[in-house]
């Protein structure tokens, strides 16, 4: 062994190797096909975009090894290898338009020339390619891996090669000599200097403001503030394009052309061909699906509504295979790039299948007007993060103006108990969505809704089903510290039970706003980008830590840039659907300020809700015990939790031997620092923010970010279509007030409620965008990879890691049968509810739980946030 060599981790480790014929490889499946003895052989598989007919000319790709053991005198590197040419491919498959190949090469190169670690790659072929993975083959050193997924560019456009290093992992105080220069300039290369425009092909990762929300150049209604850097619109850093500010706006940046998919994001973060084609056909099925049979009412917003809920269920079996010609075509245009109509019309015409039921309505389709379905979805629905346990009551706002439910009327429905005793025993809880709203209010119902601030209070029943007891639905008043308050009962037949139908309603519309808004967008996607483009600055992909998150970024970057393209923008899907409108981004960075990252993990969660007290028995490993027996979504979500945890902690361990070492390590603090200081430089006053200095909260922090990347979002995504699929059990706003007894309007739904019900809805054209989204939204992808899996089986070039790793596997297929077995406990009423939807959202592994891994499944937790 070199003296230049850390010793190796790995129980594979062999003597240095004395052969001097190298050939090299690059594939995806990381099958080795082995070579003569002394041979070396890198594999490789290259996924072509541009043409499926003809393979890339090999001698115009060529690739370099350098040692990671000897030293060239002259630059200070590991010595390089010769140039290397590919030839010819071999065809895998084709798949979605795109040609999978293997080319093989062979490299010749001196007895000393140690220990393959890292190669650079060069493209002189005018395409792109993506270069999914690659492994070294030697005599001695068994199979060297490379994790890659990236874009390939032409060396025309990126005037460099790309360098990639070996799936060995070393802290920076370890890195062999040879790789020191090539950790510090492959770093400083991704770091960039912050100046211009990023190109298509750039990999340069530094941080902006969200100053690309709005379009100032379509008028003044387009005018949008930046969000970042101001103390009265904090946010989360965004990944910087560098495009043109806008003439007509200059604090605002040129947006591209919307639905074009053409954003900037680093290539590492692109979505590979198949990802990128599969979503574009998942939203062209939507949109075909549930907007072409209402192309006339495309340009209005106060289009016709659903006169009955007869045509509410014809928007799922229509399967959508009409022909896209004439006036329809003409206002697709107006949507979308004219080069994206031909597939759609292609699309149109292939006869989809007819789309799912919602699983809200697929038994009984009036089952979502059922009041324990209601509460139950709070505890295991697609947003079961938002209620929390009454301890004082009556509830009041920051100015101590206390809600109007009397305890009078509350308390003849708590099973015998008072109130008192009900609230000391944790049976009392809220769904609150009043005090960050009432603000808004007067400017959201002054653009054609008619929205309320609500608090909803229930009661944990003796079979662990919450009850609903009341629902306060609220106004401005003349002042801050003046309230109109009306107060709502549960009814079961009549005119009460219909007025209590339409409060629940908004209350819903509450629900879904908050849900998409701030749960999903703000506290998922949005809060995780910062870490993303910190990891790839500050951490070298020799590092463990990068090596560990990796896997759990994944397309992230690239979904959040769309969704800044078509669903945040300025006059984008989300403004036309939820009832905030222009502000919802307004009110999304008001949340932000309360934003903590230390109570973001699942058991600071629920301490912070009050759905769980401190647990002093030093054997539970969560150290929290649930007031809820029943509480689908924190019940699982514990053991999922735990399981990351210890995972984490056996790999940080592993690493670090002792807290010194984490103080030591220049990266760590670096990235811990940056993402203080810049990614969250709005919060870095923030209490939230535990000192990098321990091997515990290191193991807290990085679990609490897996766990936001993989198990949360999934809580929160994967669920809508089953949920928010058929609008009236969680509309996006409403278009009627509850009606006041007295008034024209009570007399309008006094002679048909159901009527009124479907006036007070979205209309047609708003509903079938919102489903149309909830449907693509709630789609697994055809390359999900999910938590307890890798993409490539090398990932890691150590035994020890690879062998607790594969414990950690088999951890989550352990949790994934025992929440089977809850499902099917049918003392667990809310693992299933009135609507017999059985809680899967976090069966960890989609694989082993149903036919088909991708589409509308409703279960499998991807590492990632991926859509």
């Amino acid at each position: 062994m070199s003296m230049n060599e850390v010793p190796k981790m790995a129980s594979s480790s062999v003597p240095r190797r004395h052969s001097s014929s190298v050939t090299t490889k690059i594939a995806h499946n990381f099958n080795p096909i082995c070579q003569a003895t002394q041979q070396l052989t890198l594999k490789g598989k290259f996924i072509i975009t541009h043409n499926q007919s003809k393979s890339i000319p090999g001698k115009l790709i060529s690739v370099q090894i350098y040692s990671g053991t000897d030293v060239d005198p002259e630059t200070g590197k590991g010595k390089l290898s010769e140039k290397a040419y590919f030839k010819q491919g071999e065809s895998m498959k084709h798949s979605h338009d795109a040609q999978t190949m293997i080319y093989k090469i062979k490299i010749h190169v001196d007895s000393n020339f140690g220990t393959p670690r890292a190669f650079a790659i060069q493209n002189k072929y005018k395409k792109k390619f993506f270069l999914q993975s690659a492994s070294i083959e030697t005599s001695s050193n068994g199979i060297i891996h490379y994790d890659i997924n990236s874009w390939i560019y032409p060396i025309k456009k990126t005037k460099s090669d790309r360098l990639f290093f070996s799936n060995r992992c070393y802290l920076p105080s370890q890195t062999p000599r040879a790789l020191v220069e090539l950790r510090k300039e492959e770093l400083d290369k991704l770091r960039g200097n912050g100046t211009g425009e990023r190109k298509e092909c750039d990999r340069i990762y530094d941080y902006d403001y969200y100053n690309d929300l709005g379009d100032p150049e379509k008028g003044p209604e387009h005018l949008r503030p930046v969000l970042g850097g101001t103390k009265f619109f904090p946010y989360p850093r965004r990944g910087r394009t560098g495009r043109k500010l806008s003439a007509a706006g200059p604090s605002s940046e040129s947006r591209p052309q919307p639905m074009n998919f053409g954003i900037y994001v680093p290539s590492d973060e692109r979505f590979a061909p198949n990802k990128l084609k599969e979503l574009k056909s998942n939203c062209f099925h939507a949109m075909v699906h549930f907007l072409s049979p209402k192309a006339e009412l495309l340009p209005e917003r106060n289009s016709a509504n659903f006169q009955s809920f007869e045509e509410l269920l014809d928007m799922f079996s229509s399967n959508g295979s009409q022909t896209i010609e004439g006036w329809m075509k003409e206002n697709l245009k107006k949507l979308i790039p004219f080069a994206y109509l031909k597939e759609i019309t292609i699309a149109n015409m292939e006869n989809r299948e007819q789309l799912p039921i919602p699983q809200i309505i697929s038994e009984n389709d009036l089952t979502w007007k059922d009041d324990m379905e209601f509460g139950r979805q709070m505890l295991a629905g697609t947003h079961p993060t938002r209620i929390e346990c009454l301890t004082t009551f009556p509830p009041q706002n920051k100015y101590g103006v206390p809600s109007s439910i009397q305890k009078s009327i509350i308390e003849q429905k708590l099973e015998g108990w008072t109130l008192s005793q009900a609230m000391e025993q944790g049976r009392i809880f809220m769904l609150n969505h009043h005090d960050y709203l009432i603000p808004y209010l007067n400017r959201i119902n002054g653009n054609g809704v008619c929205a309320y601030a609500s608090r909803t209070l229930l009661f944990l029943r003796s079979d662990g089903m919450l009850k609903p007891l009341a629902i306060e639905l609220s106004l401005p008043g003349p002042s801050p510290h003046l309230e109109i308050h009306r107060v709502f009962l549960p009814a079961k037949q009549g005119t009460q039970a219909a007025l209590w139908q339409l409060a629940k309603t908004h209350v819903l519309a509450n629900d879904a706003v908050y849900h998409q808004l701030i749960s999903h967008w703000l506290c998922t996607h949005a809060v995780v980008e910062p870490f993303i483009i910190a990891t790839k600055r500050r951490l070298s992909v020799m590092h463990p830590i990068h090596r560990l998150l990796n896997p759990h970024f994944k397309d992230t970057m690239h979904i959040n840039a769309l969704a800044r393209l078509i669903l945040l923008n300025s006059g984008g899907i989300l403004e036309r659907i939820l009832f905030p409108g222009e502000i919802c981004m307004h009110i999304s960075c008001d949340l932000y300020k309360e934003w903590s990252f230390n109570e973001q993990g699942l058991p600071a969660d629920l301490l912070e809700r009050g759905m769980a007290v401190e647990d002093p028995d030093m054997n539970n490993p969560t150290g929290i015990q649930l007031l809820l027996v029943d509480y689908p979504y924190a019940t699982d979500g514990l053991e999922i939790w735990v399981a990351i945890k210890e995972w984490v902690k056996d790999f940080c361990s592993f690493f670090y031997k002792d807290n010194e070492a984490i103080e030591g390590d220049v990266e760590v603090q670096a990235w811990w620092s940056e993402i203080r200081t810049q990614g969250h430089g709005d919060k870095h006053n923030d209490t939230g923010w535990d000192q990098m200095t321990t091997l515990s909260s290191l193991v807290e922090a990085l679990t609490t970010l897996i766990w936001i990347a993989s198990a949360k979002h999934a809580s929160l995504n994967y669920g809508q279509y089953a949920y928010s699929g058929y609008p009236p059990n969680r509309p996006t706003l409403c278009r009627k007030f509850v009606p006041v007894e007295g008034t024209v309007e009570f007399g309008e739904f006094l002679k048909d409620p159901d009527k009124f019900f479907l006036k007070m809805l979205p209309d047609r054209f708003e509903t079938s965008l919102a489903v149309a989204l909830v449907d693509v939204l709630s789609r697994h992808t055809c390359d999900e990879v999910y938590l307890g899996c890798q993409q490539s089986p090398g990932w890691i070039d150590n035994e020890v890691i690879q062998n607790r790793f594969a414990e950690f596997k088999q951890d989550l297929k352990e949790i994934q049968a025992r929440i089977m077995q809850r499902n099917r406990d049918p003392k667990l009423k809310n693992r299933r509810g009135p609507a017999n939807i059985e809680y899967t959202l976090l069966y960890p592994d989609a694989a082993t739980s149903s036919a088909s891994t991708s589409g509308i499944t409703g279960r499998g937790i991807p590492n990632s946030i991926s859509i």
